[in-house]
């Protein structure tokens, strides 16, 4: 297994990685290699915390479903506008054309037709905008271009919009929320939002490294809370995921139900859920991505949960795919697994 993680490391440059993997529920192995920091010589460890980028979606996801068992949201509800959740939080009404159409289920399957992940990604403009003064400008000033439902278009910028559904609707901020009525009820302590500069590193996290000129620092983080923004160590991840996998009732802190609907792809993409990606094995994961940041957090059918996190990004090469692919190898080392 450690060949398996050398390897990796050498072939893509990362100075510092986390992993850990449970099956059947049970820890069963959990290391970090590497350095946290290379100026100190810092060692990672395995409860060294990372920036999990967009593996944040599916607690966000989560944290919502909560909610909707609850009764205060439903998957139906409208977000924008007089008869939606944030009523008219974010600028004058009438919206722009689709906006009060948007539904809480487009934002989670990433169809709510447009605000997409490319070079005009609102949540990568103008870090001085703090959440409400951004969501004002980019539904009043970026249009979307098809109605709600038609079209798949990952958006970071529609779960930074669940946050503030969840805020709305709690009178909490959202990291408190999904503190108190999520990670608490995983056995989880210790995750929270991270800060945006290096200044702003907290005990135990790690140094991010960027590739090509990139400053991992450079970055509204805080910003990203609810699409991207969770520091996390990778056995807390872990515990996160064994305790929405679908396969024991006694350790799921969501019903069966909620679990079902919230892996159920969509017709407009048939490999992405409500915040889960999705296959038909069925294996349920999301990866994560920024600079200075790799994560990946994945369950099998098969009873295995597993997540890894480093501490660098290449640009050239999809480092995300490299670290998923590590993990399969890595975990196929064990030919007898015990937990």
């Amino acid at each position: 297994m450690d060949a398996v993680v050398g390897a990796f490391m050498t072939a893509h440059g990362v100075p510092g990685l986390s992993l850990a993997i449970a099956r059947n529920g049970e820890m069963a192995y959990a290391k970090g290699y590497g350095f946290a920091d290379r100026s100190s010589g810092e060692k990672v460890k395995p409860s060294s915390l990372f920036r999990i980028a967009s593996v944040s979606k599916p607690i966000t996801s989560v944290a919502l479903f909560t909610l909707i068992e609850q009764g205060r949201l439903n998957l139906g509800d409208f977000v924008f506008g007089p008869g939606g959740v944030l009523r008219n939080d974010y600028g004058r009404t009438p919206y722009r054309r689709y906006v009060e159409q948007i539904r809480l289920h487009h934002l989670m399957t990433h169809t709510c037709g447009g605000w997409q992940n490319d070079g005009t990604d609102p949540m990568f403009q103008d870090p001085r905008l703090d959440q409400r003064e951004l969501i004002t400008w980019t539904v009043a000033n970026r249009p979307l271009t098809h109605a709600p439902g038609e079209q798949y278009a990952y958006s970071n910028f529609g779960y930074c919009v669940l946050g503030r559904v969840i805020e709305k609707v709690t009178g909490q901020p959202y990291a408190d929320y999904v503190n108190e009525n999520v990670l608490k009820r995983c056995g989880i302590s210790g995750m929270r939002i991270g800060g945006n500069t290096l200044v702003d590193r907290v005990s135990g996290e790690v140094v991010y490294y960027g590739a090509d000129g990139q400053d991992p620092y450079d970055m509204n983080v805080s910003r990203m809370d609810s699409h991207g923004g969770w520091l996390a160590a990778a056995t807390h991840l872990v515990r996160f995921a064994t305790h929405v996998d679908g396969l024991s009732s006694r350790r799921d802190i969501l019903r069966l139900d909620s679990i079902r609907q919230m892996t159920t792809p969509t017709p407009a993409n048939s490999h992405y859920a409500k915040g889960w990606a999705v296959n038909n094995a069925p294996i349920w994961w999301h990866n994560g991505s920024l600079p200075g940041t790799t994560s990946v957090m994945l369950r099998t059918a098969s009873g295995f949960c597993w997540a890894a996190l480093a501490n660098y990004r290449e640009i050239s090469v999809n480092t995300g795919d490299a670290l998923d692919k590590m993990m399969w190898d890595l975990v196929g080392q064990v030919k007898g697994w015990q937990a």
